[in-house]
């Protein structure tokens, strides 16, 4: 099959050798001409993984978006949240026939706070939409370009077409399980972002195993409840989009937004962090669109206020963790 993938960073690129190791005909959209060159020439995609990964020669990227789209019959979505909405504007303006579009980012628009999966029905009409799925759950695209075993989720209202993207993309390596509640998976990839980041400030701060257990415990229960609050179902949280996805980002050095709050911890402080970060780290808007969302509709979410704090009104982690402790004594629920 004919697959464009549109994103030639960490993850694009570790999933366009999972589709090539399958078979498939793999088109590498990237907006910069050096990095089309490297993964042609080369063989290499030096800029995000050095010289120790080599790329399968069959992977053909391309700096032409055109090229990417008018040839696929699978549309892979692999940018950033906030460079979604252009993206999908730009695909839109290209598209001619009903393409089955799969996700892969995990978070919220930037305009609208709305998710991936509603973004794309907003933009996309919906007669050249064939299918949509998320590719979600816990995968490090260090590990997967190595082929480390990996076990994530195909997320669609649609099991047909979550059965359809799993059987692209399963082999040895790579299993893929298949999920309808879109709601609660999506909001589960997306708000472990955020817990991350709480995760890497407690590394930062020295803290230990005890305090970590009880962060990813209680960060799991604020993202079950502010899941369920929009629709989605309980047991996706015991699941890979949720439990999974929440530990290898809360305990992995491969995460950015475990890094990103590894270093705010080591200063007592998100001030420096945020003026000198040039990456992308999904849970820093996450946090902002969930504290927001909590406030508008009276959801109890006091670890990711406290994060607010931090992030946005720049108070020092240590005192917030203090706030955090000395809340009144609850039943556990």
């Amino acid at each position: 099959m004919k697959i464009g993938i549109i994103g030639a960073g960490t993850w694009g690129t570790a999933l366009s050798q999972v589709l090539d190791d399958n078979g498939h005909q793999v088109v590498l959209y990237t907006n910069d001409p050096k990095s089309a060159t490297d993964i042609n020439q080369n063989h290499k995609n030096s800029f995000y993984f050095g010289n120790k990964i080599t790329l399968s020669p069959t992977i053909v990227a391309t700096n032409s978006l055109e090229a990417a789209v008018e040839s696929s019959e699978v549309l892979v979505l692999s940018v950033p949240t906030s460079a979604m909405r252009d993206v999908l504007s730009k695909v839109k303006a290209i598209l001619k026939k009903p393409t089955i579009f799969v996700n892969t980012a995990k978070g919220f628009d930037t305009e609208k706070n709305i998710r991936m999966s509603e973004l794309i029905r907003e933009i996309i009409p919906l007669e050249l939409i064939r299918g949509l799925a998320s590719l979600i759950g816990p995968s490090h695209a260090e590990e997967v370009i190595v082929r480390d075993l990996t076990c994530v989720c195909s997320v669609s209202t649609n099991l047909n077409i979550a059965e359809k993207v799993a059987m692209l993309f399963s082999n040895s390596y790579f299993r893929v399980y298949t999920n309808t509640d879109e709601v609660g998976a999506e909001i589960g990839v997306a708000l472990k972002n955020a817990i991350a980041i709480a995760s890497g400030i407690l590394e930062g701060l020295k803290y230990g195993d005890n305090a970590r257990a009880a962060l990813c415990c209680r960060g799991l229960n604020e993202i079950r409840r502010f899941g369920k609050y929009f629709g989605g179902e309980d047991q996706t949280y015991l699941g890979l989009t949720g439990i999974g996805d929440l530990v290898v980002t809360c305990y992995s050095f491969h995460s950015r937004n475990f890094t990103a709050g590894l270093k705010i911890g080591e200063c007592d402080s998100a001030e420096e962090f945020l003026k000198i970060n040039t990456k992308t780290v999904e849970g820093i808007r996450t946090i902002k669109v969930v504290y927001e969302l909590s406030k508008k509709y009276g959801i109890d979410m006091p670890i990711i206020e406290q994060l607010y704090s931090i992030i946005y009104d720049n108070k020092k982690p240590s005192s917030v963790i203090s706030a955090l402790m000395n809340r009144p004594i609850k039943q556990e629920k």
